[in-house]
């Protein structure tokens, strides 16, 4: 399973993230739960490949988006 997760993770990590972007540009709310959706998969690929230099982006878009998250949903 863990050499699946190395393997295979990045590319649905990758399509997610693109789709995200494209969505924000589309200004669709949901984009946002998408992405923080997205950086939960990131955590498992982080801890799974131990990449743990990526934690500090991870947490800081977990709190962009989030933040970007509740700002659209009160426009």
């Amino acid at each position: 399973m863990s050499e699946v997760i190395r393997l295979y993770l990045p590319w649905l990590l990758s399509a997610i993230t693109i789709y995200m972007t494209v969505l924000a540009g589309n200004k669709s709310r949901n984009a946002w739960l998408l992405g923080l959706a997205n950086q939960a998969l990131w955590l498992v690929w982080i801890f799974a490949v131990g990449a743990y230099g990526l934690l500090p982006m991870n947490l800081a878009l977990w709190i962009v988006y989030g933040r970007n998250h509740l700002k659209w949903n009160r426009a």
